[in-house]
């Protein structure tokens, strides 16, 4: 049996040849490299690492920028959760009626809340309105449940805590007693 590709004739269409490839790859009989194709592949390398090199540089300062804006959001929502427990006290504190000698003193603490709140106001953190709205658990955490008849089902009839959105985003929810029937 003879070989089925020795008797046909080589009818293979010739190969195209890479410019950037050396006299060696491309079967060249001398063996002599070509000096200018190893020069351009030579750059073609160091210009394809620099392109490379570029990218991974552009996206690490990306995504250091991207840090310290989470970091600097995050120190921010931290401090003003801080300064809603001290909100949070002085809403309690005009709550108590201290009588007629502390009237003062009430104008005081009314000018300091008032303050708060313009702060709070300043960096786009609003108050969320629970009292009378369905009950929301993206906005309110239910810590009781109350049967009433005069209310429907899932209503919140309480604010135990108000809670607070920053821009778009939930800063702390609002602590609330629920409806049920």
């Amino acid at each position: 049996m003879a070989d089925k590709h020795a008797s046909e004739p080589a009818a293979e269409a010739p190969e195209t040849s890479d410019p950037r490839a050396t006299s060696a790859e491309r079967g060249d009989a001398t063996g002599a490299a070509d000096p200018v194709s190893d020069l351009q592949r030579e750059c073609d390398d160091y210009y394809d690492r620099w392109l490379r090199k570029t990218a991974e540089f552009d996206n690490y300062r990306k995504r250091i920028e991207r840090e310290r804006r989470e970091q600097a959001d995050q120190a921010v929502t931290d401090l003003l959760l801080e300064l809603l427990s001290a909100v949070d006290d002085f809403d309690r504190a005009l709550t108590v009626d201290a009588g007629p000698g502390a009237a003062a003193y009430r104008k005081g603490i009314e000018l300091i809340h008032t303050k708060l709140h313009d702060v709070l106001r300043k960096y786009g953190v609003r108050p969320i309105e629970a009292l009378g709205e369905a009950f929301d658990p993206n906005l309110h955490q239910a810590v009781m449940h109350e049967a009433s008849p005069d209310h429907r089902e899932g209503e919140v009839i309480g604010e135990l805590q108000r809670g607070y959105m920053i821009h778009d985003r939930l800063l702390r929810p609002a602590m609330v007693k629920v409806a049920k029937a």
